[in-house]
């Protein structure tokens, strides 16, 4: 079978350049004459070419939510996700073309891993110069039509966990989601990341440490939970500081990402009654008119502050014991959604 790192980028010359998530290439204008008489020649493709084709992006429609699951968990954005995932399926047809494809979501998981691991190592570089903290995009839950559409990540992968894993080492958090998240086992991982399965296993220990240390534990009833959340909701709706502090833990913790935009934080707020004094300085420089939609923030709680027919931030938060130990809200116009949330 063909090797996903040796696929080039784009696919041969039979291949149309649209995939289930590429849109077409526009109908080019008439060629002088001149032009006509020196170009190449393309042929079409054949039936069974066209039916293959065909085959191949059914499977990758079929498969695309979890792909883009893959690289957003690597990549923190949905847009660069979306990105690598169009970029492997040309990837996929110039290798199919060579030799068949046997297995399109074994292939298509490793090459998708791989394109987002190059993405990741040169990401890192620009947001070690990003203004402020960098959280990652928030997938917020919103009714879709088309299943295709949406972005499938394990209950692990929360909006918490996200944040601990841009701690990590590219190749350390390539190990514990492909194999944490995505079960893949250790020898396919080490041809993704470049590394022998024993190292791979060493960077499994090490990327276990650090996220068993940094991600909250969800250890309360669903019940108590569910208090919890809808305690905080109403105390947030309310501007009501002595509410917030009722649920807030002591230690928690407020980072805001606003993209370099004036006004926003650009330092953690740290304790529950510097956190709850910011939340109701926030919501009182809102418009009269704005509203909290509760959301879901990748799995977990959250709200988003709307006014009129715009997001003006989403917030995420993680509870621990009862109460809110994390707090984070994104502000950064690109990460934000474009339709209003809730």
């Amino acid at each position: 079978m063909t090797d996903p790192a040796t696929a080039p980028a784009s696919g041969p010359a039979t291949a149309p350049a649209a995939g289930p998530d590429v849109a077409p290439a526009a109908k080019p204008a008439t060629a002088p004459a001149a032009e006509r008489a020196t170009a190449p020649i393309t042929a079409p493709l054949t039936a069974s070419a066209a039916d293959r084709l065909a085959e191949l992006a059914a499977e990758y429609t079929r498969i695309r939510s979890r792909l883009v699951g893959v690289a957003y968990s690597l990549v923190g954005t949905v847009a660069e996700a979306q990105d690598v995932v169009s970029d492997c399926w040309l990837r996929l047809t110039a290798a199919d073309a060579r030799e068949t494809v046997r297995d399109v979501e074994a292939w298509a998981v490793v090459a998708v891993a791989r394109r987002a691991v190059d993405v990741l190592r040169s990401a890192r570089v620009r947001r070690e110069e990003y203004v402020g903290p960098w959280l990652p995009e928030p997938l917020v839950e919103a009714v879709v039509e088309d299943p295709a559409d949406r972005v499938t990540l394990d209950d692990k992968v929360s909006f918490a966990l996200m944040v601990v894993l841009e701690t990590l080492t590219p190749a350390e958090r390539t190990t514990w989601v492909l194999h944490e998240v995505f079960g893949m086992p250790f020898p396919e991982i080490a041809a993704v990341v470049g590394r022998s399965p024993a190292a791979v296993r060493q960077l499994a220990v090490r990327a276990r440490a650090h996220v068993a240390a940094g991600a909250p534990r969800v250890d309360v009833g669903t019940a108590e939970h569910r208090r919890a959340v809808e305690a905080f909701l109403r105390a947030v709706g309310d501007g009501d500081l002595a509410g917030l502090l009722s649920v807030l833990d002591p230690d928690v913790v407020l980072t805001s990402d606003g993209g370099g935009l004036h006004g926003v934080a650009r330092r953690p707020v740290l304790g529950a009654d510097r956190v709850a004094g910011f939340l109701v300085r926030v919501l009182r420089k809102l418009s009269a008119d704005h509203r909290i939609a509760p959301l879901t923030v990748n799995g977990g709680p959250g709200f988003a502050v709307v006014v009129g027919a715009t997001t003006r931030f989403v917030c995420s938060f993680t509870l621990h014991g009862g109460r809110v130990r994390r707090v984070d809200l994104v502000v950064a116009p690109d990460k934000l959604p474009r339709e209003p949330a809730g």
